[in-house]
């Protein structure tokens, strides 16, 4: 979710950190609908990045008798170890989700179920980091910045539909939860937030040859919404290329569908052959 610039304030003796993007879910609702919308089993391989306080934690904790976290702020951690003390075997992990080996999770043989309430300036290269480990997650849960949610949502013809769109909506089934508003948190962001689930293909839903492409096309082709397909993606293919594939070059990139990126993708792949 988005972490507006409103002042720190306290909550249960520790101020929120404006730099790690702190806002603590406190709404117990919320917690009860995630938690129910996750509907963790005992077998489960929970991971929860960024707990704070353990609010979500401690709810999760019990279900699964043990799960891991990943915790950047190291001051938390002795608060987030007290308030989930006999819930069951809380295994901490003081470190930046970003630069995590999340794979190393994995040794057990368990898909991941990965959870967290995303501070909004690292949730896109979070997902996508964890993206990279796909085939050790079976799904993601995280709150998100609702805008976000949106587009990671979005359908073609959509104002939310973009390249985060379109690169998500290849690598997982995405499924937009519940809405929760800014006064579910302590302090209460300028946004609303959003519940996604995140569930990465066995098999992408379209064929592309390289992702590398796919990800050069797609952001190409974005890079000036207002313009057509035949200027945007002038430098890797012609109008004729893609009237042969069947898309009209004076479309624009919302346009799309996900497999006609991937015709475009394959075309410019090979080409480069």
């Amino acid at each position: 979710m988005s972490r507006s610039p409103t002042q720190p304030t306290s909550h249960s003796g520790h101020r929120a950190r404006k730099r790690f993007g702190q806002n603590f879910l406190t709404d117990p609702q919320v917690v009860a609908d995630i938690v129910a919308a996750i509907s963790p089993q005992q077998d489960d391989h929970l991971v929860e990045i960024g707990p704070g306080l353990g609010v979500l934690t401690e709810a999760l904790l019990p279900c699964v008798g043990a799960m891991d976290v990943v915790e950047l702020d190291r001051d938390i951690i002795p608060k987030l170890e007290r308030h989930c003390r006999g819930r069951g075997e809380l295994r901490i992990h003081q470190a930046d989700a970003l630069k995590f080996d999340f794979a190393a999770l994995a040794g057990d043989g368990r898909a991941l179920r990965i959870v967290g309430n995303l501070p909004y300036n690292i949730s896109t290269p979070l997902m996508f980091h964890l993206l990279s480990i796909h085939e050790h997650i079976k799904d993601m849960h995280f709150m998100l910045q609702k805008e976000v949610v949106d587009r990671l949502a979005a359908t073609p013809g959509s104002k939310h539909y973009g390249r985060l769109g379109v690169m998500m909506q290849y690598h997982c089934a995405v499924e937009a939860l519940l809405d929760v508003p800014p006064q579910a948190f302590s302090p209460a962001p300028k946004v609303n937030s959003a519940v996604v689930r995140l569930t990465p293909y066995v098999e992408p839903p379209v064929a592309v040859d390289d992702v590398a492409f796919l990800e050069q096309v797609v952001t190409q082709a974005f890079s000036q919404r207002r313009k057509t397909l035949r200027n945007t993606l002038k430098p890797l293919l012609n109008a004729e290329q893609m009237q042969m594939l069947g898309i009209d070059p004076t479309c624009r990139a919302e346009t799309l569908s996900l497999a006609e990126f991937a015709r475009l993708a394959n075309a410019v792949s090979s080409n480069e052959a």
